[in-house]
């Protein structure tokens, strides 16, 4: 009586299961790509409800607490867009602010820790530290 419990028990498990390992294979898969994209990618993104102006000196700032050198500010006359380039020991770091309208500014952060290895975290954190700038 015991062993055919086991067994029903065994087979119940199997049978309830087996469903299981396609949503864990999909959510790994997911997972996995998710992850690769934000690595080979490493492009962060914020918008903020502010003029460029005020995020340029909110970044500059940042950087400056972060202990980060300004390389070059250039302006494109054309498209009205920012590129701050700046640099550490380990890390190339090109910022890109482009006003939106007169009082929504989008930033975009790419830290390279080498020609095919970017740092989201160290751009993401860039973000934060201008945010924080800005209050």
């Amino acid at each position: 009586m015991r062993h055919i419990l086991l067994v029903s028990l065994l087979l119940l498990n199997t049978a309830l299961l087996s469903g299981c390992l396609p949503a864990i294979t999909t959510a790994a898969g997911i997972g996995g790509s998710a992850a690769i994209t934000h690595t080979t990618n490493g492009i962060t993104y914020r918008t903020f409800t502010a003029p460029s102006s005020k995020v340029r000196v909110a970044t500059l700032s940042a950087l400056n607490r972060m202990q980060i050198k300004v390389v070059s500010e250039i302006l494109q006359e054309k498209s009205n867009i920012r590129l701050v380039a700046a640099k550490t020991n380990e890390r190339n770091i090109e910022i890109q602010i482009e006003p939106i309208s007169t009082n929504t500014t989008r930033m975009r952060v790419t830290a390279k820790s080498s020609a095919f290895s970017y740092d989201s975290a160290t751009a993401e954190e860039i973000i934060q530290q201008t945010k924080r700038s800005l209050g």
